[in-house]
């Protein structure tokens, strides 16, 4: 399932900035298609919660967990203590190629900000500035608090 490996030196500094970090474990979906990537607390073991910053870490204590413990991944939760909204596009690149769909292309153009391959080599995230409601349809997620976004530092 996991495909793309986390690159820690990439990924944006000013992310890096914020204790919004979780490591996350890619776990079998109950229904047996696929696997959700699960967040959890580093302190405690357990599952971390997108609302209660007591189960996230610095960016360099996720990374040292991801390296020693073998975790799946990282990830960033976005919460109304950070300026960031997070897009996420599915399905719009090929893995083998790095092709980009035109849609897509668009898209990360208008933005143009800081932009990375998601974990499966299938998908883009966006990180821009702002606070949008949260956004679902048409290959396109839009969140800008109570989600966590799995972060490789991969850029397109």
């Amino acid at each position: 399932m996991v495909r793309i490996a986390v690159e820690p030196d990439f990924v944006h500094p000013e992310l890096k900035s914020y204790d919004h970090w979780v490591p996350w474990k890619a776990e079998p979906k109950e229904d047996g298609d696929g696997f959700d990537k699960v967040p959890y607390d580093l302190r405690t073991g357990f599952k971390a919660s997108t609302t209660d910053s007591r189960t996230w870490v610095s960016f360099d204590e996720v990374v040292a967990a991801y390296v020693r413990d073998g975790w799946d991944g990282i990830g960033f939760v976005l919460s109304s203590g950070d300026p960031f909204t997070g897009i996420d596009l599915d399905g719009v690149r090929d893995p083998g190629t790095g092709d980009l769909t035109e849609w897509a292309r668009k898209i990360i153009d208008t933005f143009d900000s800081y932009t990375e391959v998601s974990p499966s080599g299938k998908g883009i995230h966006i990180y821009v500035k702002g606070d949008v409601p949260s956004k679902k349809g048409n290959g396109i997620e839009v969140y800008s608090m109570k989600r966590f976004f799995t972060v490789t530092g991969v850029r397109p």
